[in-house]
């Protein structure tokens, strides 16, 4: 039996690390001034006195586009 060739596994892995290193970068430096974040147009908030209800819609929208352009360019570059 050959052994299994781990490089393209090791690849992704640095990959989704260095992503979820600048993700959480940009939160954490920009954080204070994203109140706009999960606001937006078309994202649902209804608050009543005993019935609360969040649905972020939009938000939504733009964080699947978001990551869709980043899979996209992973799978474009090292795939």
């Amino acid at each position: 039996m050959q052994p299994m060739d781990m490089q393209p596994l090791g690849k992704l892995m640095m990959v989704l690390g260095v992503i979820i290193v600048v993700i959480g970068a940009i939160i954490w430096l920009a954080g204070p001034r994203m109140g706009w974040f999960g606001r937006l147009p078309g994202d649902v908030h209804i608050d009543r006195r005993n019935f609360k209800i969040f649905a972020p819609f939009t938000t939504m929208l733009l964080l699947s586009i978001l990551f869709s352009l980043v899979f996209w360019a992973i799978r474009r570059f090292f795939g």
